[in-house]
């Protein structure tokens, strides 16, 4: 290798070692503004080149005041994973190697590790092993993978060949949803050409939890190809559906089961939590991601499917460049819709094989106790109201108990915009039952509880602030 190049590959690991070690002292939010990042990195077309390790000092010191804290530990708006060093170590491994892995001969080693990593990842989520899975960039391609399979399974099932014949002219599918699913099955929705006005909307309770008996009062006047989505963990709340009177009444009618699983297909993983999952494993397929709950660097998703035939007829394609891969090996690009692709198998097998069955346990049991810490440490202040009770990693908050509606609304969004100020944790906004509230996700593997402690006082402090007098005047 040219010295400049390995001088440019020693540049980038050694600034992202400073970053990995100084992830805790940053302030959690973006600090340079758009007028800022443009002018550090914006110019004329180069016309001539520039040293390899200068170019990525130029790109590290132009984008830094403009990187979000996400892998740190007090960074609480979303639901992101922590992207863990062995992930991103086997990542960085996969980018040098350069593999092109959509198909067996494109990378052997990747297609026979993602294999071995799919085997494990249906043994952790306690899946039938039969399954097939595709990894995706992340839950919504997983979901959309999922419910390309099940169009094409529940047309195939009225006698209508989808994958020769299109949608025109083929039986219309009722596809029925809770009220409180994530945005992303709406966008898959609209992929496939199902469209995301047309759902049926079941009710659900005050945690986002889908009402069965009114999910088998739709189906039954429903007829026709059926596919009905559920959820593991309310993006909000964390709540579970209940999967179990879910499925028996969705294949009562025929109907294909999908489950929206992201971060909380996950708790079927850790024995503390996995009873919230009961029933979950009836379903026809399901959509998780591995750069939540599993700290893998961006991007990885699985696309879980029960009939694999069913998924294949989905997403294979042939070409007369692509010869079989023969044997016993699976060709990956027969599972998602990308054949040139990055190779996700090496970094989820590697993260799989460093935590094992007990670190992801135990990570997840943390996150969730580290959940409730912060939530009961939040309720101890006056005027301050948990608005779920914190099943999983997810709970909102909602400042000023007791005064209107507008008003407690006015104070949350106050709150939040003066903790993103104090740089000591970010937390965001999100909309609930015409509520604004502020969101939790404790789900980085670098959290600790000093850094809950550290964010609740920030918190409750920020509160003080915003609030003060306003409890009594009110």
């Amino acid at each position: 290798m040219p010295d400049e190049y390995r001088a440019a590959l020693e540049k980038a690991y050694t600034l992202a070692l400073d970053f990995h070690r100084a992830r805790a002292k940053r302030n959690p939010e973006a600090t340079a503004s758009f007028d800022a990042l443009w002018a550090a990195l914006n110019g004329p077309t180069p016309t001539d080149g520039m040293a390899p390790a200068e170019v990525i000092k130029q790109l590290a010191e132009g984008v830094d005041a403009g990187l979000m804290g996400a892998a740190g530990p007090r960074y609480f708006a979303k639901v992101t994973g922590g992207s863990h060093p062995v992930g991103v170590a086997a990542d960085w491994l996969t980018s040098i190697w350069g593999q092109n892995s959509g198909s067996y001969l494109g990378s052997p080693a990747n297609a026979v590790v993602e294999q071995i990593a799919a085997i494990w990842l249906l043994d952790l989520l306690s899946l039938p092993p039969d399954c097939s899975i595709g990894f995706t960039t992340g839950a919504t391609m997983a979901s959309f993978v999922c419910l390309a399979a099940a169009r094409g399974e529940v047309l195939r099932k009225a006698g209508w060949n989808a994958d020769a014949e299109g949608l025109f002219g083929a039986p219309p599918i009722s596809v029925c949803i809770g009220n409180d699913a994530h945005a992303a099955i709406f966008a898959a929705l609209r992929y496939l050409g199902l469209g995301h006005d047309r759902v049926v909307r079941i009710p659900t309770d005050d945690a986002g939890r889908m009402q069965v008996a009114a999910l088998s009062t739709t189906l039954a006047s429903c007829g026709g190809p059926l596919i009905v989505i559920g959820q593991a963990g309310q993006i909000n709340t964390g709540a579970f559906d209940p999967f179990r009177e879910m499925a028996d009444v969705v294949h009562r009618y025929g109907g294909w089961l999908h489950i929206d699983g992201a971060f909380g297909l996950w708790a079927r993983s850790c024995p503390t939590f996995a009873h919230l999952t009961e029933g979950i494993e009836q379903a026809d397929s399901w959509a998780t991601d591995g750069h939540k709950w599993l700290q893998l660097p961006y991007d990885c998703g699985y696309a879980i499917v029960r009939d694999a035939h069913a998924h294949r007829r989905a997403m294979a394609y042939e070409a007369s460049y692509l010869p079989a891969a023969g044997g016993e090996c699976r060709e990956p690009f027969h599972y998602v819709p990308e054949l040139s692709r990055r190779a996700r198998g090496f970094a989820t097998w590697a993260l799989i094989r460093a935590l094992g069955r007990s670190g992801i346990a135990a990570m997840i049991e943390q996150h969730c106790l580290l959940a409730r810490r912060m939530a009961e440490r939040l309720a101890s202040e006056a005027g301050v109201e948990i608005l779920n009770p914190v099943e999983l990693n997810q709970f909102i908050v909602q400042f000023g108990t007791g005064l209107p509606p507008a008003q407690r609304d006015q104070l949350t969004r106050a709150v939040i915009k003066c903790v993103q100020a104090a740089g000591v944790c970010y937390v965001g906004e999100a909309g609930w039952r015409e509520r604004v509230v502020m969101r939790f996700s404790v789900i980085s593997w670098a959290t600790t509880g000093a850094d809950i402690d550290r964010s609740a006082e920030s918190i409750i402090a920020a509160w003080r602030e915003v609030g003060a007098g306003t409890m009594n005047s009110g």
